[in-house]
């Protein structure tokens, strides 16, 4: 009598490379059937409010661009730490530090009536994710901590301080004693790249961070370094690759294009600061690293797809009345079958006697 085992590939099978994502989002739309039925609504409706109402108008379109471009700032920055072995988890709260320095740049400096208030608060946002992303690459190099751990730790911490300062110092005198800030001058605003929608300046900024990114892996020494730390450390070594340079190097370029993502947040479609910037785009950009397969191109796809979520699960709230964390569950039913597509991906099925 036959039964079959698993055994591991030479080589990753291309294949699959490209049909595990497609097999789920087959999975998730089969699951998702079944989710509806049992919440008591219409699978064809649901589905059709989900994924077709979104993409049916201009201004539809452009949330969903709106909602990518933070993920994709996220992920494309991700992507450089995972292919390196370092697992920052710690992205939605450099997102958090970022938004709060570009703030407080863009408050200091509200009586400036020049862009260079803007280019300096997105420039302070940069360097306050980076800072952020600081602490476990310290951590990690000089004391051999679990930056799993560390990172993931410090988005808590950033929240708690968001909201500190929201209700203290960063807090509109003028707001009704509401926990926000001040909303910010157009010299401190991203500019609307189309009238009548929130479409702004940092969906570019996305687009070109995954260009240079993709750009920075394939052609520099550089990238080169973190694809062979992340194939094999010791071989790494042996070559002569700093491994603690490479850790830092990777931890500051996450942090920083989270750490830019969290001001393009508060600077364009928010417009201040406040208590809640993200519904877990630092969490959601892990799916859409992975779902791209660490590459900075594919992740501008994958995080259209995460963006997609966000806007449908918005209009399911509002049409059928559901939840709006059915987002979080889409997300997450989708990488549940990624991971699962990955089997076939690293293994092949064979027959034992």
């Amino acid at each position: 009598m036959f039964d079959f085992k698993l055994e591991p590939r030479e080589q990753p099978a291309k294949i699959w490379l490209i049909l595990s994502p497609l097999l789920a989002l087959l999975g998730t739309v089969i699951v998702g059937l079944f989710l509806f039925r049992f919440l008591g609504k219409s699978p064809i409706t649901a589905f059709t409010t989900l994924f077709i109402t979104p993409l049916s108008s201009l201004y539809g379109i452009t949330e969903i661009a709106v909602k990518a471009a933070p993920i994709i700032l996220i992920a494309v920055g991700l992507a450089v730490c995972f292919q390196a072995q370092v697992w920052n988890i710690g992205a939605e709260g450099q997102f958090t530090l970022g938004a709060i320095f570009a703030s407080t740049v863009a408050l200091v400096f509200a009586n400036i009536d020049n862009y260079i208030v803007l280019l300096l608060s997105l420039l302070a946002g940069i360097l306050g994710g980076a800072t952020w992303a600081s602490i476990p690459a310290v951590l990690k190099v000089n004391f051999h901590t679990n930056e799993i751990l560390t990172s993931l730790m410090l988005n808590y911490v950033a929240v708690s301080l968001l909201n500190y300062l929201v209700r203290g110092i960063l807090q509109d005198p003028q707001g009704y004693n509401f926990p926000e800030s001040a909303p910010f001058s157009e010299f401190a605003s991203l500019p609307s790249l189309i009238t009548g929608t929130r479409l702004h300046l940092g969906v570019i900024f996305a687009l070109i961070a995954a260009i240079l990114i993709w750009g920075m892996l394939q052609q520099t020494f550089f990238g080169f370094s973190v694809k062979v730390i992340g194939a094999s450390p010791n071989a790494a070594n042996y070559a002569g690759i700093k491994s603690d340079r490479i850790i830092w190097l990777s931890l500051l370029i996450s942090g920083g294009l989270a750490g830019l993502a969290g001001a393009c947040e508060v600077l364009g479609p928010i417009g201040q600061l406040r208590p809640f910037i993200s519904p877990g785009y630092g969490y959601a950009a892990i799916l859409a690293a992975f779902v791209g397969r660490l590459h900075p191109l594919a992740i501008i796809l994958s995080s259209l797809l995460m963006a997609l979520f966000y806007v449908g699960s918005e209009l399911l709230q509002i049409k059928l009345g559901l939840p709006l964390a059915l987002a979080g569950v889409f997300q997450g039913i989708v990488f549940f079958f990624l991971l699962a597509g990955d089997l076939l991906v690293y293994k092949r099925i064979v027959k034992s006697q």
